[in-house]
């Protein structure tokens, strides 16, 4: 296995350059809307601070990670080479599988507990792309069948870190629109600005993570219209990082002890963010009464 660099460690030195770029920008050039508000110093820092957790926390969750990985692709007989045509396509597969990745921890309460963690800001810039979460043991398995395939786990961490390398520069209300032949098939920070809406129409769109084709051939696009407003459906109110960290399984825990079943119970848990169960007939008809 040829050694791949870490382009997440490569790219810190750029990271910290566009950011400063975006602050002076800001500062300098206000929008429509007034936005030198892109910035608020609590709010960055703790973005900043999930980021840098994030790292060490990814550290630990790797090592279970890549033993399950490794022992997958002992297993397997089969193999893809690390070679200069094979690269693109491991991005490509990867990409792939981090829309259902993505998707999946949208839609489904567990996961979302640790993706919420992203979408806490209600700012959008690049040190809301530092925004990650702590808890990344729940994405390895959407991973499994490219490990199934002959992928080295090596080669499939170097595709991941390059995925969101890529996506650290969308994360800008700077940039209004890139071209239309780039903004058809690559993600942007104007389809990546809905994604983080928290509007009805935007919500749940987007999932892409350097391309944006999947949405479209899977149903789950929608163009920029109107300005999005950034945040939760609720939004939590606190820059304490253990707490964004947090949150969402804090909420789970409390609404599985106040269920009444187990279909409710395991419907808080693996049901969508908002799911709540059905109202028997008879309460639905005194609700609509009273």
């Amino acid at each position: 296995m040829p050694n791949l660099p870490d382009v997440v460690v490569w790219s810190i030195p750029a990271f910290v350059l566009l950011t400063v770029i975006e602050m002076i920008s800001v500062r300098l050039h206000p929008d429509a809307e007034g936005a030198a508000a892109g910035y608020e110093t609590k709010d960055a820092a703790t973005s900043i601070g999930m980021g840098l957790g994030s790292l060490v926390f990814d550290f630990l969750w790797k090592i279970p990670i890549v033993a399950l990985y490794t022992a997958l692709y002992e297993f397997t007989p089969l193999r893809v080479p690390v070679l200069w045509w094979t690269v693109p396509l491991m991005l490509l597969a990867q990409d792939f599988f981090y829309y259902w990745s993505h998707r999946g921890h949208h839609v489904v309460r567990i996961l979302w507990a640790c993706h919420v963690v992203h979408h806490s800001s209600r700012k959008f810039n690049l040190t809301t792309a530092l925004r990650q979460p702590w808890t990344t043991l729940t994405v390895w398995p959407f991973y499994v069948p490219l490990v199934a395939a002959g992928v080295h786990p090596a080669a499939l961490a170097f595709c991941s870190s390059a995925n969101l390398v890529y996506q650290f520069w969308i994360h800008t209300e700077r940039i209004d629109k890139m071209p239309r032949w780039f903004e058809f098939v690559f993600n942007t920070p104007s389809h990546h600005r809905v994604h983080h809406a928290s509007q009805g129409g935007y919500l749940d769109r987007n999932f892409g993570g350097i391309l944006i084709i999947w949405d479209r051939l899977f149903g789950s696009f929608v163009a920029e219209t109107e300005r999005p407003v950034y945040g939760l459906t609720k939004n939590i109110n606190t820059f304490n990082p253990i707490k964004v960290a947090t949150h969402e399984y804090v909420a789970i825990i409390k609404d599985v002890k106040r269920a009444s079943s187990w279909r409710e119970r395991a419907g808080r848990i693996f049901g969508g963010p908002g799911w709540a169960p059905t109202p028997a007939p008879d309460t639905a008809e005194e609700t609509v009464s009273a």
